[in-house]
């Protein structure tokens, strides 16, 4: 331990960048994801989901949304909504079209549920 200290003292520079270089790995291991899409286990909303939810709070009667977006290896898998205007016949048929059109995919890969109250 006592050479250990000695040796820090006499390079602190090399310290200093060994200290960075640990403190970054903790950093990189804390609020990396994997890339996996995953909401269920605490990951981070993809800037696709963030869009849609910000372009769904734009259309009338859509109301607060949650949106989750699946990718795969080939591109979006699926796409889930909830919202409190789901109810609404045209208000889901407004959703589905503008996330359609958004993300250049077919309307059979888009789901759209009532938010519970």
């Amino acid at each position: 331990m006592k050479k250990a200290i000695e040796f820090i003292k006499a390079n602190k520079s090399l310290a200093v960048i060994i200290l960075l270089v640990i403190a970054l790995i903790v950093i990189v291991a804390v609020f990396y994801d994997g890339g996996d899409g995953d909401e269920g286990e605490g990951g981070a909303k993809s800037s696709t989901e963030i869009k849609l939810e910000s372009i769904l709070s734009d259309i009338d009667g859509v109301g607060e949304s949650s949106v989750l977006v699946t990718e795969g290896d080939d591109g979006i898998e699926g796409v889930v909504i909830v919202c409190s205007g789901a109810n609404n016949i045209m208000t889901r048929n407004n959703i589905i079209n503008a996330v359609a059109t958004a993300l250049n995919i077919q309307k059979n890969i888009i789901a759209v549920y009532a938010m519970d109250k």
